[in-house]
């Protein structure tokens, strides 16, 4: 089993803190924003001509505007990085060699350890997540993720998803709001009141907001992978790639590139029933 309850509080700093371009970006177009300024409104007062100085705050509008849409873009829960496994092609597993970064779509089943979800205790799950939040503030996460094993949907080949222990895992799992106080109604169910217990965190509900939010992977929920793949005792295992990867550049969405470091677990959409029934395998992982 794969704790990532460290994760998911450092992600949430930092996409508050954080920013897609490097520190010295940021202090170059700031220098040559002022640089920019101070050369056209000299020319404005010398010449005496401001269509240079107009030219100069429309472009610098327009870069604000691309820098603005990127940064937004980087706090919707790695919205990049969405996009770029969205637009990849799917591998085809038959073909795929061993050391391949492969996107793999299919059905999920549980290995040796399923999880169960914090709050709505869901069970056989391949990913929990669980957050807690005071006003705008990550009070508490619980998330985690296991081994599992996905069967593709092209060809009906399974492989085993080493997503436990030591994995660096980026999910694009969104959590659902579950409890909500506000300002006019502050009332927590009993339930709630025992799982904060439970967890022994000392918060004032009466006083301050809370919102839980939870998302979790079953068996059965059909899933997209994005890792390397490893060819071992005529099996397939898909692992963290060994080195970090880019998405490129986005340029149909002006997005900058974002550089991933970790095996990529996302929901995708489901097959009817009766497909989702007969990819479920009866090996475990």
């Amino acid at each position: 089993m794969n704790d990532l309850s460290n994760v998911a509080l450092r992600d949430h700093r930092c996409s508050f803190s954080c920013s897609p371009f490097p520190p010295p970006v940021t202090y170059l177009l700031i220098s040559l924003f002022f640089l920019g300024a101070f050369v056209s409104i000299f020319i404005g007062i010398v010449v005496r001509n401001f269509i240079f100085l107009v030219s100069f705050l429309l472009l610098s509008c327009l870069v604000v505007s691309f820098v603005a849409w990127n940064w937004v873009q980087w706090r919707r829960n790695k919205a990049v990085v969405s996009l770029f496994i969205r637009s990849s092609p799917d591998s085809d597993l038959g073909t795929a060699s061993d050391g391949q970064l492969v996107k793999i779509t299919g059905i999920a089943s549980c290995g040796s350890i399923a999880l169960e979800s914090s709050y709505e205790k869901a069970t056989r799950c391949i990913y929990t997540s669980t957050l807690l939040h005071e006003h705008c503030r990550l009070a508490h996460a619980e998330r985690f993720s296991t081994d599992f094993y996905i069967t593709d949907l092209k060809l009906g080949i399974g492989a085993t998803v080493k997503a436990g222990s030591n994995c660096n895992v980026i999910s694009l799992i969104p959590e659902t709001d579950l409890v909500s106080t506000t300002r006019k109604s502050r009332n927590l169910s009993p339930h709630f009141r025992k799982w904060l217990q439970q967890r022994n965190l000392c918060l004032q509900p009466e006083t301050r907001l809370l919102r839980l939010q939870e998302g979790y992977v079953q068996e059965g929920s059909c899933v997209t992978v994005m890792g390397t793949l490893r060819t071992e005792n005529n099996g397939l295992t898909i692992v963290q790639p060994p080195e970090i990867f880019s998405t490129g550049c986005l340029w149909r969405r002006l997005l900058f590139p974002a550089d991933i470091d970790g095996l990529i677990i996302a929901l995708a959409e489901k097959p009817n029933i009766q497909s989702s029934t007969s990819l479920l395998p009866n090996a475990q992982v």
